[in-house]
């Protein structure tokens, strides 16, 4: 391609040359963003997956997100940028050794974030996103166990939140792991009048100076809600684009990851570009698929979770 121009041109011309639908999450590279038919968090964009009449799904964001699309409309060819783009929460949350966890707490729910393997949606009675988690727990009969996974610090966000005891798996994601609580409070001193929102997958330290809790799209919500004129933003800095886009009279300020590394930016999300995107139009590849020995079982604890959150 000789431009950016040229190649975001030949992009719009292939989404109707092959019917397809783009799909980005708020933590894509702003050009994705920008290019996208729909941007969204988890639960959104499952919802516009779920029903989308395109001949396509490009889904720009990470694997496990391209196979609840294809749990959602299994007829539909969905494919993504690069297949490498895995997640922290999703691969340290092997099937095998879940399965071995699921049978160790028998007669619990299993509510499972939506970020996993479509093999771990199988073991599950009920997904959720940080969206509608609350949601999802309160709708559980108060005497009925529950078994959380894979993210520990949402988990224990929501025993808070609900007052419920859960069973956590012990996950969480690389990137809201390792923000710094020392920083993130250097922010606050430097910028007092700053708020801080945060997303649950955080560790508590980090929430507890949190001045609002909330997914990706609720943060963004807050934002656009509120009349304050300075953000202190503790989750992935893609969100930042979109803040910038609706209230751009702010400022917004990311919080930092340990060691002054860029590890507020998912690498697994950032394997997507413009270049990549374009090639996957192309060519319908990655193309990602499902075992249809699991797409069944796999497809009812989303499809709960789609219920429970009309």
């Amino acid at each position: 391609m000789d431009s950016q121009s040229e190649l975001l041109k030949n992009i719009s011309a292939l989404k109707v040359e092959k019917r397809a639908v783009i799909l980005a999450h708020y933590y894509q590279e702003p050009q994705i963003q920008d290019i996208a038919d729909y941007i969204g968090d988890s639960l959104g964009l499952s919802q516009q997956a779920a029903k989308t009449d395109a001949d396509m799904i490009v889904f720009a964001g990470v694997v496990f997100m391209a196979e609840t699309a294809k749990l959602l409309n299994p007829t539909k060819l969905v494919v993504v940028p690069d297949i490498n783009a895995g997640c922290s929460l999703a691969d340290n949350c092997p099937a095998d050794k879940f399965a071995e966890f699921v049978a160790a707490h028998p007669n619990h729910t299993v509510v499972t974030y939506v970020n996993c393997s479509a093999e771990v949606k199988a073991l599950s009675d009920i997904l959720c996103t940080s969206a509608n988690a609350e949601k999802i727990i309160n709708s559980i009969p108060k005497e009925q166990p529950i078994l959380f996974a894979p993210d520990r610090h949402l988990g224990a966000y929501l025993i808070k939140k609900t007052g419920r005891e859960m069973v956590l798996w012990p996950g969480s994601c690389i990137v809201h792991e390792t923000f710094d609580l020392k920083a993130l409070i250097k922010l606050k001193a430097r910028y007092p009048e700053a708020q801080v929102i945060a997303h649950p997958e955080c560790p508590a330290p980090l929430l507890d100076v949190a001045d609002f809790i909330g997914s990706t799209t609720a943060l963004l919500n807050y934002v656009k809600e509120t009349n304050f004129a300075e953000y202190i933003v503790a989750t992935e800095e893609g969100i930042l684009h979109q803040m910038q886009k609706a209230r751009p009279e702010k400022r917004y300020y990311p919080v930092p990851a340990q060691n002054g590394c860029a590890c507020n930016q998912c690498p697994f999300m950032r394997l997507n570009s413009l270049e990549k995107l374009y090639q996957a139009l192309l060519t319908g590849k990655p193309e990602v698929t499902v075992d249809p020995k699991i797409q069944a079982r796999a497809a009812l604890p989303i499809q709960r979770m789609l219920d429970i959150s009309k």
